[in-house]
């Protein structure tokens, strides 16, 4: 049995792994992924020409940092393994018995003593018309492809959104000589004094920010038109993206201008990230609702312990702050972790940790401010033909006509239960936040006051077959010997 099961192997996963193997735990880390660095240093694979990892300015620790762990021999790593849930074991109550999944080999459990949940973020999701046709695609999806895959789009690209990520995206599908026509932001330009409330998160961050200057100035100068107070209110095409619709908004995100169109083969969106919170909702964990932090995040104490006994959170489920707070948070959760398994950690291992956390947050409650998602305007942007739940193909006529006819229905587990929104394999990833706030909308409320959709085991879409292993006994830790590399 291993002392501490952790999945991620993003920055909070990685420098939990260590500080734990530092303080004698046995580790094991799973992560879906073939390398280490999580979705923010996804690494291409190692038989690709050019694979060192160049991460961007700021985050010049990232290449240490992975390097440290995967040549660290105490660790034990399931690359390409997916956890799909977990389970408790009443003849051991203090094992977990957490469930994985691999495509070609099927399902295992391992056992373990603690759970570290460090799942990070996805692109959040936004339901316009036209937003399920090819050529739709989401910033960090862009990304990996053209930095893990050596993948770029082909054709005119347009992005939209609301986060600075767009920028870096922009800026590298120029660098790979992908025609991008407009970057267009929801945001206005700062105010001066939404600049002078923004200066905290300078101290530390002044080369991130000058980069972030410089893409702009490139684009700029490439001719490229970066548009503030413009949104995306549809994609036309018929078997893909053809043309994107753009319009002028105000401060609350409302449409004020008519939509003009602009002829593009790709349409880029990135409007912020969702904490990636399903593993803990299986388990049971308590959420809470903070919407410039990601919506639904795990609820902690000061040491990263989550409301279920023996499971401790880290990194962007705690609430979406980058990747500076996911890495303290991990060194963190590590040492409440040795905490309870008995081990003695100095009271200034804490104190560091914890200084690099508040420094951290300094910059992360900024950014998270400054580029809070305005939730029910881009509710509202899908028409009553627009499909909301793409896995059971459920329009938004549906959801109306059934919150017209149940004025009482004020949850969207309810609207769930009864128009199959949320139901299908994604579990709803990709609805969950155009549900909460047409919803909100309905009925006149805070998107929060909705709730959230459950997760049930698996998490993720795995064959029937390969249930049957979750009645197998737990596998057994077995260090790692001396010399060899963690499998």
């Amino acid at each position: 049995m291993f002392d501490l099961a952790i999945v991620g192997a993003g920055p909070a996963g990685m420098s939990a792994a260590l500080t734990a193997a530092d303080h004698g735990l046995t580790v094991v880390v799973v992560d879906e992924q073939q390398r280490a660095g999580g979705q923010i240093f996804r690494q291409p694979p190692e038989d690709f020409s050019g694979s060192v990892l160049h991460p961007t300015a700021g985050y010049g620790w990232a290449t240490d940092l992975i390097r440290r762990f995967e040549t660290d021999t105490r660790l034990t790593t399931e690359f390409g393994w997916s956890a799909i849930g977990v389970l408790s074991d009443d003849t051991e109550p203090d094992c977990l018995r957490v469930a994985i999944n691999h495509p070609e080999h099927g399902t295992r459990v391992l056992g373990t003593r603690r759970l570290l949940i460090a799942t990070g973020a996805y692109d959040l999701p936004v339901a316009f018309p036209g937003w399920t046709l090819p050529g739709v695609m989401t910033a960090g999806g862009v990304q990996t492809l053209v930095k893990a895959q050596k993948i770029a789009p082909v054709g005119d690209v347009v992005l939209a959104g609301a986060h600075p990520l767009l920028l870096l995206v922009a800026d590298l599908l120029v660098r790979d000589g992908v025609p991008v026509r407009e970057v267009a932001f929801a945001q206005s330009i700062p105010t001066p004094a939404e600049m002078l409330h923004a200066l905290g998160a300078v101290p530390g961050h002044l080369r991130m920010l000058a980069e972030t200057g410089a893409i702009l100035a490139r684009l700029t100068r490439k001719g490229i038109r970066v548009s503030p107070r413009t949104i995306v209110t549809a994609a036309h095409g018929t078997d893909r993206v053809s043309r994107v619709e753009l319009a002028r908004v105000n401060r609350q995100w409302k449409v004020t201008g008519t939509p003009r169109q602009v002829p593009s083969s790709h349409l880029v969106l990135g409007y912020g990230f969702s904490a990636s919170t399903e593993l803990a909702r299986q388990i049971g964990c308590d959420l809470v609702y903070d919407s410039p932090r990601g919506g639904w995040v795990v609820a902690h104490d000061e040491r990263l312990q989550t409301s279920v006994p023996h499971v401790f959170v880290a990194g962007e489920p705690t609430g979406v702050a980058g990747a500076d707070q996911s890495r303290a948070e991990g060194a963190l959760a590590a040492l409440g972790v040795a905490v309870s398994l008995g081990c003695a950690v100095p009271r200034a291992a804490f104190t560091e940790a914890e200084r690099h956390i508040r420094k951290a947050t300094q910059f992360s409650t900024v950014v998270q401010r400054m580029f809070e998602p305005v939730r029910e305007a881009l509710g509202d942007l899908a028409t009553r033909e627009t499909t909301i739940c793409r896995c059971e193909l459920v329009t938004r006529d549906t959801l109306d006509d059934f919150l017209e006819a149940s004025p009482f229905v004020s949850s969207v587990n309810a609207v769930k239960l009864s128009c199959r929104t949320g139901m299908g394999p994604c579990q709803g990833r990709y609805c969950e936040n155009s549900v909460g706030a047409i919803l909100a909308t309905a009925r006149k409320q805070p998107i929060g006051l909705g709730g959230r959709f459950s997760a049930h085991l698996p998490i993720k879409p795995v064959p029937v077959g390969d249930l049957q292993a979750l009645d197998a006994p737990p596998e057994q830790s077995e260090p790692n010997d001396p010399g060899t590399p963690p499998h």
